[in-house]
């Protein structure tokens, strides 16, 4: 009887627990903060749908710079909020720290890397979606030029840049691709200015469609593009209403389905640690066309476009991952 008992007493606090994580759920954006209209505004939608689909608040966080990341982890893990959603590659050491400290406490990382028992890792094949917009790209463009803006050089970033430029030359080998990195911290990604700056270059040089992956800077790009009656491609959100007729289309990477996932299988007991690849085949990247673009996407290129899509997703273009040896041969 006893036995029953303990066992029954066991199943419960295991049952409270699972419902006191499953019912406090928190996010910790990185420093651009949840309206940057990009990648933090992403996992902000996927946290506002999540709330309004089950009335449960999810408690954020935007810190201002790095040393409060980790602070506000701490104070989150203490209080006992769990599942985290933590947004960013620059997170990873933070977190790591916390996670280890706070083994109880379950942590989801988007585009970052954790191997531990209590974090899940969600990464994205965004070489496949940006294969999708070079090749749009390409089509749109009347002088066979067409360029790229990435925020902070690192191979995340340049991941972006090389699936792109294999998308350019896919539709149209004899192009050319120009390629500018906003600068080497995070401060690439919030940098306008310098964005509109290297857009400019860019257009001086011929290019007429350039694609930011840039975060915050993408929206100097954006304003640099519309002066000059040139094409942009937007990154992460759909990001076609910052400037329509401007923007040729949005590379979408679904990280508001990662964060809303998380929620939703963390409440359902399913969360689980781990790697999460997410790519065209998952839904996890693809392209944008709403009435913002309507009037850039011809038949003829929304055809080719998904043909090329559906031969990536079934293996027969394979799209080169710069990160899995940091190059771009192809």
């Amino acid at each position: 009887m006893k036995a029953v008992f303990l066992a029954s007493a066991t199943a419960l606090a295991i049952s409270s627990s699972l419902a006191h994580a499953a019912t406090e759920p928190a996010v910790v954006y990185d420093q651009a903060g949840k309206y940057d209209k990009s990648f933090n505004e992403g996992v902000y939608n996927g946290v506002k749908k999540y709330t309004e689909d089950t009335g449960i608040q999810v408690r954020e966080f935007e810190p201002k710079n790095e040393a409060q990341v980790e602070q506000g982890l701490r104070r989150l893990a203490k209080r006992g909020y769990s599942p985290i959603v933590t947004v960013g590659f620059n997170m990873t050491s933070a977190v790591e720290k916390v996670a280890k400290d706070f083994p109880e406490i379950n942590f989801t990382i988007i585009d970052g890397v954790i191997d531990l028992p209590n974090v899940q890792s969600v990464v994205f094949k965004e070489h496949e979606g940006s294969f999708l917009v070079g090749a749009l790209a390409s089509m749109a463009s009347k002088t066979d030029t067409v360029g790229f803006v990435g925020g902070m050089d690192i191979p995340l970033i340049r991941k972006f840049g090389c699936g792109y430029e294999q998308g350019v030359k896919y539709a149209s080998p004899s192009a050319t691709v120009l390629q500018n990195m906003t600068g080497s911290t995070g401060a690439a990604f919030n940098d306008p200015t310098k964005g509109s700056e290297l857009a400019k270059s860019q257009f001086s040089q011929g290019a007429d469609v350039v694609f930011a992956a840039a975060g915050g800077t993408g929206i100097g790009v954006y304003q640099a593009a519309k002066d000059e009656g040139k094409l942009a491609i937007g990154v992460d959100s759909n990001q076609n209403h910052i400037q329509p007729g401007t923007m040729l289309t949005s590379m979408v990477k679904r990280v508001d389905e990662a964060a809303y996932k998380t929620y939703k299988d963390a409440a359902a007991g399913t969360w689980k640690p781990g790697m999460v690849v997410l790519g065209l085949a998952e839904g996890g990247v693809d392209w944008a066309q709403d009435e913002n673009n309507a009037s850039l996407i011809t038949a003829d290129m929304k055809a080719k476009v998904s043909d090329i899509r559906a031969k990536i997703i079934s293996g027969d273009i394979k799209v080169h991952d710069y990160m899995s040896d940091n190059t771009c041969n192809y």
